[in-house]
């Protein structure tokens, strides 16, 4: 770990002395054994010197090795079996992303469930998307961008944060539209009633849309539980899906928090464990079964566009995932980030790490399960604070986020993972690279084809100037829309929270609108900010379905847990956005110079086709 960094103001900030001597008792010694036993992880191509060893690769093929491994070995999770040690995983990566020559393409981010349309069950879910989509599709649109679509615990209150996911392996079933499955004609009408009914309320409700949702999903279910098409998907899952599922099913019994559970409970290789889920089978197959529906509704919805997911840094430290993985991670300590431009206090995101040591030891199959999970089937990946690949803010317990310190993780390996599953799924990445970001971070993700990040209102060059490898855009979920920061109705609302920004950082955000009166309408300066956007060189551009709505609030107020954060919807339903001016307007300002989908990089087909 270090004692030092640069912060946002290019400023030495030194950590004291007493957390450095803490975030060390936190980490502990990896034992004397572990590079003989952890992952050789290697670039496709190069001679590598093994010595003497026989490789298992994937396939079970077994090839003898005198010294130097061939240059032709396929990249993929291989096995090594020195003549002389333990055997140990082989990970051979290509050690770049997958992304296609001379993309450039524009899209819509969208925090899908503020996306309803009036078949919604009070929630956007994978129908709206689907709907959005072919909508996308017929203006231009190459790519779509959601919002984290991973699973929360299955019990109330539901967890209204994307960022938060009791899982970031698996899918949130509130996400599922019950109409659309096989069975949906024994479910009570009242049910669906009900929940379209909660289309009229401009503030999401997800506890109300979970107490509907759920019978109708179990009654659909116990009437056709998929058949055979469900048994071998669930067993190519595995073990997996397996100890997920029945994470769940403890949770409807004993809560959302294992921490909490009968002390039997509390590993998933209990005994204990195993006769529970021997006994609430039922109930273990009703949530594989969630798992397996989502992924087919999910296809269905990104058939013939790139959609591009977001992998959250990380996850709930009493959910599932936590679960499953709690001897791999440091206790008595969270991650966030110090004090930068975002925010002047240090930000605490309550998430547990991993300990850099373990997730070795482990072969990585905490990552690995988690990008695959995030990246599958539909073209692209955002990494959210792509810097946690290469350190972490640990918050020691009883610290303020100003009190930490960076621990460090294996880059290196942990970028060549991200490549290796990259280029298998044939999917983009995009790095969020905000925030203190330290030197040579982002030379070293454009050297990984790892699309960087740029946003209008923290530039701090033109966006002409913006590099190529970079997906640009006005701003983001955390972030002033257009209309809320030129109306000052954003500032407003911060000011009722007790965050004010500051008169110099809200004319700092202004300025990047560019050359306007002002008394320019938000409609006139959403335009303008949008045609700056458009100047930039930048691989993908994405524009918000806020700022193409006029919608004044943000979707989230970082660091104010009294307001409904990620609970708004849009103010329109997704049926109607074509009758709605600012959508096609913001379309055309970024087509101006970027082919239609059909005649570039990004045709009617996902950009992982390519």
């Amino acid at each position: 770990m270090d004692g030092s960094y640069v912060d946002s103001d290019d400023r030495l900030q030194r950590i004291p002395d007493n957390v450095v001597r803490r975030l060390r008792e936190l980490v502990g010694r990896p034992p004397e054994d572990l590079d003989a036993r952890a992952p050789l992880v290697l670039r496709v191509g190069e001679q590598n010197r093994v010595g003497r060893c026989d490789v298992v690769l994937e396939d079970g093929t077994s090839l003898p090795v005198d010294a130097t491994l061939p240059a032709s070995l396929p990249a993929g999770y291989h096995e090594l079996h020195p003549a002389d040690g333990p055997p140990r995983p082989l990970i051979l990566s290509p050690g770049r992303c997958h992304l296609p020559d001379g993309l450039r393409v524009w899209g819509w981010a969208v925090q899908l469930y503020a996306a309803r349309s009036r078949g919604s069950w009070g929630f956007g879910d994978l129908a709206d998307l689907g709907l959005l989509r072919d909508w996308a599709r017929r203006l231009g649109a190459g790519l779509l961008m959601v919002n984290p679509l991973h699973a929360a615990a299955p019990t109330l209150p539901q967890e209204p944060s994307p960022y938060s996911p009791t899982s970031r392996r698996f899918a949130n079933p509130l996400y599922l539209r019950p109409d659309l499955l096989p069975g949906f004609e024994r479910v009570d009408p009242a049910l669906a009633a009900a929940a379209v009914a909660l289309n009229d309320r401009r503030e999401i409700d997800r506890d109300e849309v979970w107490r509907l949702k759920r019978p109708a999903l179990r009654a659909i279910f116990d009437v056709d539980a998929g058949g055979d098409e469900f048994a071998r998907w669930r067993r190519e899952q595995g073990s997996v899906l397996r100890e997920f599922a029945t994470w769940c099913a403890l949770a409807d019994v004993h809560g959302a928090q294992w921490r909490h559970w009968p002390a039997q409970l509390r590993h998933p290789h209990a005994p204990a464990v195993h006769r529970f889920a021997g006994l609430a089978d039922p109930e273990v197959t009703f949530h594989a079964w969630l798992q397996w529906t989502l992924a087919g509704q999910l296809r269905d919805a990104t058939a013939g566009l790139t959609v591009i997911q977001d992998l959250p840094i990380g996850f709930d430290p009493d959910g599932a995932d936590a679960w499953s993985w709690q001897d791999l991670l440091a206790e008595g300590v969270t991650v966030g980030a110090p004090p930068d431009a975002l925010n002047g206090n240090g930000q605490d995101w309550g998430l547990p790490p991993f300990v850099p040591w373990k997730l070795r030891e482990a072969g990585y199959r905490p990552i690995i399960e988690s990008i695959r999970a995030s990246i599958a089937g539909a073209g692209g990946l955002r990494i959210d604070h792509v810097m946690g690949l290469f350190r972490l803010w640990w918050i020691p317990g009883g610290h303020g986020p100003t009190e930490g310190g960076y621990v460090r993780y294996p880059a290196g390996d942990l970028l060549d993972i991200v490549a290796l599953e990259s280029q298998r799924a044939g999917a983009l990445v995009v790095g969020e690279d905000l925030g203190v970001v330290e030197a040579g971070v982002r030379d070293e993700l454009a050297r990984r084809r790892m699309l960087a990040y740029r946003l209008l209102w923290f530039a701090e060059e033109e966006p002409a100037k913006w590099p190529e490898l970079s997906m640009g855009a006005v701003t983001t979920h955390d972030l002033p829309t257009v209309s809320g920061l030129w109306s000052g109705s954003d500032r407003e609302e911060q000011r009722r929270y007790g965050v004010d920004p500051g008169d110099q950082a809200v004319e700092a955000m202004r300025s990047k609108v560019g050359v306007l009166p002002n008394e320019a309408s938000p409609a006139e300066a959403t335009a303008t900010a949008y045609r700056r956007l458009a100047e930039a060189p930048s691989a993908l551009l994405v524009a918000t379905l806020e700022d193409a709505l006029g919608e004044e609030s943000r979707p989230n107020l970082p660091g104010v847990a009294t307001r409904p954060n990620w609970s708004l919807a849009l103010p329109l339903p997704i049926d109607d956005l074509h009758e709605h001016p600012g959508p096609t307007q913001l379309a055309r300002i970024l087509s101006a110079d970027r082919p239609p989908p059909a005649a570039s990089a990004a045709r009617a087909e996902p950009i992982s086709g390519m």
